[in-house]
């Protein structure tokens, strides 16, 4: 098979809707340009919002990329648990409600450095399988935890029992992890929750810095409007 091609070459900010995975849009745009096709960055299919594709030459930048710190707003559900964290896991356990300062109270010891649970549903290899394919098959494993850094979460609307959080955290870490961090911490009755919905924007609104003489990438300045201010 001939090595995919390096043009076009240059970055795609695309917004992603809920239901295909990261890997169904990048073999999109592949299919569409017939050039090598990367992202910096997994959403879950039931994610939407910034996901960050770089094709043809420009994916020799994808380091430069990955690493950078992400934000997420998302909604909770504070009455149901599932078995993934998420709503397309099996509900567990239906529970009680907090009151508004309660969530506080909980949200709390989540922010700065935390170890997060990777959650089952995971595409970690435990052993060498992929943490999901075990839980699908209902084999039980005991997962690891990751360090993180929850740089800001505020809670933005609580209502019925969901909770919409903004939140701004390192690279790699488990947004629906928080929910089950919370229940380690806490023999609360209201400890854990569900991500309904995840949502993720950009981290800040500057523009990266010009690229070096040769870069592929091209000119990311608007062509109408204020150029907005560069990144610190």
């Amino acid at each position: 098979m001939p090595p995919r091609a390096l043009s076009p070459s240059g970055l795609l900010l695309i917004d992603k809707p809920e239901g295909p995975s990261s890997f169904g849009v990048v073999a999109d745009v592949r299919r569409r340009t017939g050039a090598r096709t990367g992202h910096a960055g997994t959403l879950d299919p039931f994610a939407s919002g910034l996901l960050l594709v770089l094709s043809g030459a420009a994916t020799k930048l994808a380091s430069s990329f990955v690493g950078l710190d992400k934000r997420y707003v998302t909604d909770v559900d504070l009455t149901a648990v599932t078995d993934t964290g998420d709503r397309e896991g099996e509900v567990v356990e239906h529970r009680a409600p907090p009151s508004g300062d309660e969530l506080e109270r909980l949200v709390e010891p989540l922010r700065g450095e935390v170890e997060l649970p990777i959650p089952t549903a995971s595409a970690v290899k435990i052993d060498g399988e992929r943490a999901y394919r075990l839980h699908r098959r209902g084999v039980a494993v005991e997962m690891p935890v990751r360090r993180s850094r929850v740089n800001a979460l505020d809670v933005v609307a609580y209502e019925d029992g969901v909770a919409r959080l903004d939140l701004r955290v390192s690279s790699g870490t488990y947004v629906r992890a928080i929910a089950t961090a919370r229940g380690r911490r806490s023999s609360s009755p209201t400890s854990r929750a569900t991500f309904t919905s995840r949502r993720r924007r950009p981290a800040a609104r500057c523009a990266p810095a010009p690229p070096r003489a040769g870069s592929a990438v091209p000119d990311p300045t608007p062509r109408r409007g204020t150029a907005p201010p560069p990144c610190a």
